[in-house]
């Protein structure tokens, strides 16, 4: 019988807002073992913003996979598409492969024309792209700052209209769209959008990738070169 799959650390904000099935927080979203560490005193607006304080970030993203890693995580990941800011500076300071945010999926579009939705247009800057190895011109829309998902997410509420929130989410997918209308991929930045990514392929008619496929990938990598037969092992 072939051993369990290690888990996959993932790195998590100081939340209070639902965790449905499809956001990051919730382990139902997967199909192989998570477990958490909670950034604390770390929320949304820490890290969904342009000039984040590098140095608090770091050393709580630093203690926090350190016990991910004595807890069995194989891989790390985190709850904020943003923490792509991070991917370098986690990943130097990592016992395990770490894959920061969905972002990292642009690289993996050479050739492709991409597009991302993101839960601040405002706050997502070239820097969050680079850092990523991705076209720090990729065309972006935002989540509208006074709407349900950033009262929810970005503000830390403690409820969720679902509904308003798709609604919000495909208007937005729409607008990219228009501006765009090359695009043949969107890739969501933000960890709390997957739930609704059925709705946008319906609406656009394009392929929509995001966090959870990032780290269904992410994941089944890490286990392939930790295997016997894997070719870590050849």
């Amino acid at each position: 019988m072939p051993e369990p799959a290690g888990p996959l650390g993932i790195l998590m904000l100081d939340t209070r807002f639902p965790r449905i099935v499809g956001d990051i927080g919730n382990p139902a979203s997967f199909d192989f073992p998570v477990i958490y560490r909670r950034l604390e005193g770390i929320g949304p607006a820490d890290a969904v913003t342009a000039t984040p304080d590098r140095t608090r970030i770091e050393a709580a993203l630093a203690a926090n996979a350190r016990s991910l890693v004595d807890a069995g995580a194989v891989g790390i990941s985190t709850s904020c598409g943003f923490l792509a800011l991070f991917q370098r500076e986690l990943s130097a300071l990592s016992a395990v492969p770490v894959a920061t945010s969905a972002l990292l999926l642009l690289a993996e579009a050479r050739g492709r024309r991409a597009g991302v939705l993101t839960a601040s247009a405002a706050n997502l800057t070239p820097r969050h792209f680079q850092v990523v190895g991705a076209d720090p011109g990729t065309p972006v829309e935002g989540l509208p700052p006074d709407g349900a998902f950033a009262g929810t997410f970005l503000r830390n509420g403690t409820t969720l209209d679902r509904k308003a929130v798709e609604a919000e989410t495909v208007a937005a997918g729409r607008a990219l769209l228009a501006r765009c209308p090359d695009l043949d991929l969107l890739v969501l930045e933000c960890t709390n959008l997957p739930p609704y990514k059925a709705a946008l392929r319906a609406a656009l008619g394009i392929e929509v990738r995001d966090v959870l496929d990032l780290l269904a990938g992410f994941h089944a990598a890490i286990i392939a070169r930790r295997s016997p037969s894997g070719s870590a092992a050849s």
